[in-house]
């Protein structure tokens, strides 16, 4: 006789079908540990601060051990926090009370959140902690896989990255273009002088950035080169961001509406996206709670330096024709706290040099305009017209003039965004708003991205251009395979505190060096 069974039964049944299947989940889990794919990262080192950042493949909780020396001798452990599908299994941790000028061994590993705590693969990594003994090293750059450059396992990888680790810097600033949101990144390419170019390609990266799971691919896809996994193992980063991580060229004016690659054509919901993402996937130390997602901050290195990382995206006005002849809030570009935050952190420095970590150059002219010549609307600081200072200008005299009326010294402007390398000393006796004291900036990138450049200069400021390296006039987006990479490479002495900028290629080799002695 056939048996029937009742929609009742069968309910009662559906619960003990599902733990079965969640045991036997859970049984598969306790048999593989989690991986930690995208390997660590350090992030905003100071004062015997640093951040460690990692992620898991899936639940986890992450820990670290640390010690003085690579026995791990006298080490300590600390439970870091549970790396969960909220932050798409990232996770950082902080450790303080690092004693100054010593080296410090680091073993990151994930224990998962079953019962058996199964644990991952530990990932070691190093860095050095600048005491005041100490002479200061650092490098810079911008701009990493742009133009469809990604990862081309002939070529290398991102190659640049094993130049910089090779020079052993005690921490980098990446100047923001961490990723291009906005840009495909192919399987091939044809480049300069009919060569192909050939990537390693993930689904998030065949299409611009909408999703988060796409933002968050972006970061993932950078952390699969070898070459980028060595140099975050060892070398602390200061990351800011520009208008890569986003969409080209963003503002609060942009429009995405005749842009057929966009489905989401809402900028707030991408740059929401963005920001979370690269929240995530940066090593950057949360700011406090009035602000959690700010970018700008200063970070010390002892008497020698301290840097002052600026936003230059997030407070701007639209992207206008610049001319405005009265500061509103259509010509702010960092926005009126930010330039009261900066102005007072200046002029309280007690380090020797003040860099000023910024995400685009002050005197190029960048235009935001693809189809009239001359432009009618511009990205940066500068306008074009070479007169005195108009638009966002104002904002910048403000600023410099500041600095002058404070009497600080010692102050060097960083930056990326043209993908040229250039030397810029500002004139007063050259400009046409002249109420601010001479001052350098340098200019590196890209990192694994197209060259381009140079760009013309605006008068206002008297940017005089002292050196520049780009590919010949008239063309541009030279692949990688030209070697016009570039990363810049600072040293300042302990003794003679001067300050020397050395701006190198892809294989390590400089270009250009100036040495700065402190007033």
């Amino acid at each position: 006789m056939k048996i029937r069974k009742s929609r009742s039964s069968l309910l009662f049944a559906l619960p003990l079908i599902v733990a079965g299947t969640f045991a036997i989940d859970s049984a598969v889990l306790a048999a593989r540990p989690p991986v930690m794919e995208q390997g660590i990262q350090f992030g905003d080192l100071q004062n015997g601060r640093v951040m460690v950042w990692s992620r898991s493949n899936r639940p986890a909780r992450m820990m670290v051990e640390y010690a003085l020396n690579d026995q791990f001798t006298d080490a300590k452990t600390v439970r870091g926090p549970y790396a969960l599908p909220g932050t798409d299994y990232t996770a950082k941790q902080e450790l303080a009370g690092l004693p100054l000028g010593r080296d410090v061994f680091v073993k990151v590993w994930f224990e998962d959140l079953t019962n058996a705590r199964t644990k991952s693969t530990p990932v070691m990594g190093h860095f050095h902690t600048i005491g005041k003994n100490d002479n200061v090293h650092f490098v810079w750059g911008g701009d990493t896989a742009g133009q469809g450059f990604g990862i081309n396992e002939a070529f290398g990888g991102m190659k640049i990255y094993e130049a910089m680790r090779q020079v052993k810097p005690q921490f980098f600033i990446h100047s923001g273009d961490n990723i291009y949101a906005d840009g495909v990144i192919p399987a091939s390419k044809t480049v300069e002088n009919g060569q192909i170019w050939t990537n390693v390609v993930t689904p998030e990266v065949s299409k611009v950035a909408e999703t988060q799971a796409e933002f968050r691919g972006r970061y993932k896809y950078n952390l699969l080169d070898t070459h980028v996994r060595a140099f975050n193992a060892e070398v602390p980063q200061i990351w800011q961001w520009d208008d890569h991580e986003v969409v080209n060229n963003w503002s609060d004016s942009k429009d995405l509406s005749a842009d057929p690659r966009y489905t989401v054509k809402d900028v707030p919901l991408l740059v929401a996206r963005a920001a979370t993402a690269f929240q995530e996937f940066s090593a950057q130390r949360p700011n406090n709670a009035l602000e959690p997602g700010r970018v700008y901050r200063k970070v010390s290195y002892g008497p020698l330096l301290d840097v002052f990382v600026i936003d230059m995206r997030s407070y701007r006005g639209p992207n206008t024709n610049n001319l405005q002849t009265e500061q509103s809030a259509e010509t702010a570009f960092l926005g009126a706290e930010q330039v009261k935050w900066l102005e007072k952190g200046l002029k309280d420095s007690t380090a020797v040099w003040k860099v000023i970590a910024a995400d685009m150059p002050i005197g190029l002219n960048i235009s935001d305009d693809f189809v009239n010549n001359p432009p009618k609307l511009w990205e940066a600081v500068a306008n074009g017209n070479n007169g005195p200072a108009l638009g966002r200008e104002l904002e910048m005299a403000d600023l410099l003039g500041n600095i002058k009326a404070n009497n600080i010294k010692n102050i060097v402007w960083l930056t990326a965004d043209v993908h040229y390398a250039a030397a810029h000393y500002f004139d007063p006796a050259k400009a046409q708003s002249t109420n601010f004291n001479g001052f350098w900036e340098f200019i590196a990138g890209p990192l694994n991205a197209g060259s381009f450049g140079p760009n013309s200069t605006d008068a206002t400021f008297g940017p005089q251009v002292v050196f520049y390296k780009a590919p010949p006039t008239g063309q541009s987006n030279w692949s990688p395979y030209a070697g016009l990479q570039f990363f810049g490479d600072v040293n300042i002495d302990k003794t003679s505190k001067a300050m020397t900028v050395d701006l190198k290629d892809i294989n390590g080799d400089s270009v250009f060096s100036k040495t700065l002695n402190a007033e």
